[in-house]
């Protein structure tokens, strides 16, 4: 049975570093030394687990350059299972 679950895409070429994001989305983001997004598991497109959803629609919804958008991304068991 597959999961859909969604991963959070940072446009660089809008984010200017304000941080908003990072807030909202503790768990998943956290920020560098200038104030840019940065995944905590080192992902490009991290992973936003089901508990912090709301709080991913509020950043897209929020970011004041329009840089974050949630895209669905489908995990299945065979593929859970590898990464484990």
């Amino acid at each position: 049975m597959a999961e859909v679950t969604q991963r959070l895409h940072i446009d660089w070429t809008r984010c200017d570093g304000r941080g908003l994001c990072t807030e909202l989305l503790p768990d998943v983001l956290t920020r560098d030394d200038w104030g840019y997004p940065l995944a905590r598991k080192a992902a490009r497109e991290p992973l936003v687990p089901g508990e912090s959803l709301k709080y991913a629609k509020a950043a897209v919804k929020r970011c004041p350059r329009l840089a974050l958008r949630l895209l669905p991304t489908v995990e299945t068991e065979a593929r859970q299972t590898k990464c484990e």
